[in-house]
């Protein structure tokens, strides 16, 4: 069974970093592309970043550009997500997903997705 597990989340003040971590087991493809998406409450899903499983290609939400970066292990089926000079507005809780291509921004085409974590930014 494939399962998605976020982790690293936390509290942090604003301008603060942090680093979650998605690890990955069960996947019976040769790779699958990752992505982190993010959602506050009473709002919808958003997209944060992506990267194609070789590390190849990344896609970056506009606001994320320059202060967030995704990165992978593959050796550990390990994606992660650094994120720095945190803003209030990043608070939210924030899901890993997995996809058997590369899918960059679309949600429609993740196949798989963690539980999610959660993350605050005090202003």
């Amino acid at each position: 069974q494939v399962q998605l597990v976020e982790s690293g989340g936390g509290l942090v003040q604003a301008g603060g970093s942090l680093r979650l971590s998605c690890a990955a087991s069960g996947l019976t493809f040769r790779s699958y592309a990752m992505g982190w998406f993010r959602q506050a409450p009473g709002q919808a899903r958003e997209f944060v970043a992506a990267i194609s499983w070789s590390g190849g290609m990344t896609y970056y939400l506009d606001s994320a550009k320059g202060r967030f970066t995704i990165s992978r292990d593959n050796a550990k089926n390990t994606v992660y997500l650094q994120m720095n000079s945190l803003k209030p507005e990043d608070t939210a809780v924030y899901y890993c997903a997995a996809a058997r291509v590369y899918s960059g921004n679309d949600s429609k085409r993740y196949n798989y997705w963690g539980q999610g974590t959660q993350v605050t930014v005090s202003s």
